[in-house]
């Protein structure tokens, strides 16, 4: 519906009120982007206000923007720096998915609801459903974002694509969330649904007998054919070529028009209504804390270790045991308390199984289990290990790599790069030098490969004796913090004496310098032209801690913000990093345009393309929303070298938002460097993205279009194209599960033309629902000179033939007791059972209070009726529960004993049964 645009304004929180406004795009219309956002953003704040309720503090926003929501949704716990960069990003990642159904899918009738496509549209709402809740159970809220983006536009299109509106109803179609509601009246294929509008601009061309009859159509699509249904109404508009076959127009609502502003407006609000009970059904389905979870609410740190566990490795995992024990008992609560752990284990030939908690106490659990044993040979399966990680962790991670052996499994190292720069994780390593006996098999090369990981992902490389790991380890306790921000990073091989400015801002706090290499001196100079030098351990502007490879500058509280310089001189390669806390930073994705009836930006899965203009959506994120920032410059910058690119083209989309376009991209590896000035501290601040991206002349489309089924084989076809030399061109294929997969392990390409093929994944049968399997797709130039890559997500959903919702059928209610005058309640209570079934079913796996403030218990869930009983203060006079069956449906049971002005209070049996009677079961 509507014109697509990634990276659209967000939009203005009204968090006082139960609407959200939305921003109107191009033609004074509303988005897909803008109406996912009005429903996002109204629930997330009706969860955040529930779970503060619950836990007895104040949901009280100190003004609008994300930031400040994240920061009173957290609660009083949140004292220190919040960012709301990953409530940005988890936006960002819904609104792209919705988007890319206009591109992905342009021609599929079922996805937009047109030709009267209505079975195919609901079935693929139902499926989308059933797969969010399922990856939301396994903790894969990445890929429950991705089908939520996508099921959203489905379900919007509906209001704008039929006639929904037109027939007057004003509540959206309760069947497309309930498959055991039937889909009624639709008009059959034979019956002629619209008149002749020869203008193409008619407020409303259905036939009077199909209003009447309350027939339900919508809009035939033609962008290849002309073709349609004899009498049939057109979707409408230049790209739908059967808009000029009569009856000729269009009801399509997705555009604001001075002929349809009533029913456009309408349809918008029933898009949004729609997409908000889509959203309480899975809220409801995954519980508060799990749904903000998906929304990128939680505190923002995430702390992954990937660690070695053969036997020369006990030191070094004594020492991460430790850090992880700092790290919990430092932190808990809070702001800096991590939001999840991860843990993955490796040695050789096994790695994982990978360990998640956001418990603290799990993980020490977990961690005190964690033993050196084995490792007979030396290379150990570590970049297999660390694959598992960039998959499992989410987005933006800091993922910590303990080893002190090469990698036996090299061959992943392109695998490697592509999912740092898809995740946009930072990697560092911790190499502890090996015994005499593995360091003379140890190749002058070997530590560069990881050296070349942690640069490619902004991360550091640290080599140390196994005495010094635990100081060593003081950079994961900096890292593992809220709102942490790189303000500059630049590398150097060979070094040589140079000069880096960079500068600070009065945002920043704990502003540390990491300085990676040997034979290095520095002077640090500040904006007054205060300096202190490498061997000043303390100076007047930092502290110096050096240990192994890594020198640890941190600046003193209340330094001068403004422009500061570093001089480095050393012959050696070095490695230089700025990073600080501040709620001002940036998200970027690279972007293509794309055509069709509703064009668009969509992004880039891969390296932009060589030789052609890049582009890119950028949002600015600060202290209190994008008008506390005027944003300077944006220029692409090479780590590695001394060029920068800034004659770019920037469009400001508004509330932070900046296409940017740049005719030149530098050669190598590059990063976004953003400049601006904080109004709130009167100060110019800069930014720096940290995942190096480089361009390519490869580029491979590929498009999931399905959910795997445990035990079914999944194809997935894919294209590859070179504007480079044309040849062979090795493709692989690598996934993060030890699944079967089959595909070509070579291509042949002529330049300019698209070779096509398609991959196999053939997940075992007992494969558990809600699997997130990522898929890596590369093909690479038989020089190894030029390559490019996608990363896909692809959900393992068990065919669900359960869609009932658990019922609930009431006992008794005993509230005579109650009196009629409330203030008159505090020492009385009432009492509530009922009977909950959920037929043949999957069974009732959860009940939860909703509303109300009084104790609820159930007996066995697993019994084939299971009895809950309520037990509640006559103050508190409403009661809802919620009961989740093992697929994700969801019963809503509601009762009130509040009493209306009028006849003497009823008592007794017969009261009892009036008071039954009125209770509902709302679904």
């Amino acid at each position: 519906m509507m014109t697509s645009l990634l990276g659209t304004a967000l939009m203005t929180l009204v968090l006082s009120g139960p609407v959200l406004t939305f921003a109107p795009i191009g033609g004074g219309g509303s988005s897909h982007v803008s109406i996912t956002g009005t429903a996002l953003l109204q629930k997330v704040t009706e969860t955040c206000r529930a779970v503060a309720e619950a836990a007895g503090y104040e949901f009280k926003p100190t003004g609008s923007s994300p930031e400040e929501l994240v920061q009173a949704c957290l609660g009083p716990t949140a004292t220190g720096e919040v960012s709301g960069a990953k409530f940005h990003s988890a936006l960002q990642e819904i609104y792209v998915q919705n988007g890319l159904v206009d591109r992905d899918f342009v021609n599929s009738a079922a996805h937009h609801f047109n030709s009267e496509a209505f079975l195919e549209g609901r079935r693929l709402i139902m499926r989308g459903n059933v797969a969010i809740k399922a990856s939301i159970r396994e903790g894969n809220f990445q890929a429950a974002r991705e089908t939520l983006g996508r099921v959203l536009h489905t379900l919007q299109d509906f209001y704008s694509h039929s006639n929904w509106v037109e027939l007057g109803f004003t509540e959206p179609y309760a069947s497309l969330l309930r498959s055991d509601l039937p889909l009624e009246n639709l008009a059959d294929v034979d019956t002629p649904t619209c008149s002749d509008c020869v203008s193409g601009k008619c407020p409303n061309s259905i036939l009077p007998n199909i209003l009447k009859e309350k027939k339900l159509t919508s809009g035939y699509m033609g962008i290849f054919s002309a073709a349609k249904p004899k009498g049939k109404c057109s979707h409408g508009g230049a790209a739908d070529l059967t808009s000029a076959v009569e009856p000729r127009g269009g009801i399509s609502k997705d555009e604001r028009r001075a002929d349809n502003v009533a029913l456009h407006t309408a349809a918008v609000q029933l898009a949004t209504a729609a997409s908000l009970q889509l959203l309480e059904d899975i809220r409801l389905a995954a519980g508060d804390q799990d749904f903000l979870r998906m929304m990128g609410i939680a505190r923002s740190a995430v702390v992954c270790f990937v660690i070695d566990t053969t036997g020369s490795m006990s030191d070094d995992i004594a020492a991460a045991r430790q850090t992880m024990y700092d790290i919990i008992d430092g932190k808990k609560g809070t702001q800096d308390e991590p939001s999840e752990y991860i843990l993955v284990p490796f040695n050789d030939p096994e790695f994982g199984p990978m360990f998640k908690t956001t418990d603290p106490d799990k993980m020490k659990t977990e961690i005190s289990k964690l033993t050196a044993r084995g490792g007979g040979d030396y290379p150990e399966m570590c970049l297999s290990g660390l694959q598992l990680a960039l998959t499992g962790s989410p987005a933006s991670s800091n993922i910590f790599v303990f080893t002190d052996a090469i990698a036996k499994d090299i061959h992943l190292k392109d695998t490697i790069v592509a999912l740092m720069q898809s995740t946009k994780s930072t990697v560092s390593f911790f190499l502890t030098r090996v015994s005499k006996r593995r360091r003379r098999e140890l190749r002058a090369s070997t530590f560069e490969d990881y050296k070349d990981l942690a640069l490619a992902s902004g991360g550091q490389a640290i080599q140390v004796s196994k005495s010094q790991l635990p100081q060593a380890t003081d950079i994961i306790l900096d890292t593992s913090t809220s709102a942490l921000v790189t303000v500059l990073q630049r590398a150097r091989n060979p070094g040589k004496k140079e000069t880096f400015p960079f500068t600070l801002d009065g945002s920043l706090k704990n502003i540390t310098i990491y300085i990676t290499g040997n034979a290095i001196t520095f002077t640090l100079t500040d904006p007054t032209g205060v300096s202190q030098t490498y061997n000043e351990a303390s100076g007047k502007l930092g502290t110096i801690n050096t240990v192994g490879n890594l020198r640890r500058i941190r600046l003193h509280v209340g330094r001068d913000t403004g422009g500061w310089k570093i001089e480095i001189i050393s012959t050696q390669p070095y490695t230089l990093k700025v990073t600080g806390q501040s709620t001002i930073t940036f998200i970027y994705d690279f972007v293509e345009k794309f055509g069709g009836p509703h064009a668009g930006y969509a992004q880039l899965s891969g390296r932009p393309q060589a030789g052609q203009p890049a582009t890119l959506m950028l949002s600015v994120i600060g202290r209190k929303g994008p008008s506390s920032m005027t944003i300077g410059s944006v220029a692409l910058v090479t780590v590695s070298g001394a060029e920068t690119v800034r004659n770019s083209t920037t469009s400001d989309m508004g509330n932070g938002d900046l296409l940017v376009t740049v005719d030149h991209v530098p050669e190598g590896e590059f990063v976004v460097l953003l400049k601006g000035t904080d109004k709130v501290s009167a100060s110019e601040f800069q930014r720096q993205s940290t995942t190096q991206m480089s361009v390519s002349k490869v580029n491979i489309k590929a498009v999931v279009d399905s959910n795997m089924e445990p035990g079914t084989e999944f194809h997935l076809p894919f294209s590859v194209l070179t504007q480079g030399s044309g040849g062979r061109y090795a493709i692989s294929a690598r996934i993060d599960k030890d699944f079967p997969v089959t595909y070509p392990r070579s291509l042949t390409l002529t330049s300019g033309e698209y070779a096509n093929s398609s991959l196999t994944i053939t997940p075992p049968a007992g494969t558990p629902s809600g699997t997130d399997v990522t898929l890596t797709l590369e093909a690479k130039s038989s020089s190894g000179v030029d390559s490019n890559y996608v990363v896909l997500r692809i959900s393992v959903v068990t065919k669900i033939t359960d869609f009932a919702q658990p019922l609930c059928e009431v006992l008794n209610v005993m509230a005579y007791d109650c009196p009629r005058d409330v203030s008159q309640c505090e020492h009385f209570q009432w009492k509530l059972a009922a009977a909950l079934t959920d037929g043949n079913g999957t069974g009732i796996e959860t009940v939860s209070l909703r509303q109300g403030s009084g104790n609820l218990t159930t007996t066995s869930l697993s019994d084939p009726v299971t009895r809950a009983n309520y037990k509640a203060s006559c103050c508190s006079q409403i009661v809802e529960f919620v009961a989740v069956d093992k697929v994700g449906n969801v019963g809503r049971c509601y009762h009130s004993i509040v009493r209306s002005a009028g006849p003497p209070a009823l008592t007794g049996p017969l009261w009892l049964c009036l008071l039954a009677s009125a209770f509902v079961m709302r679904i």
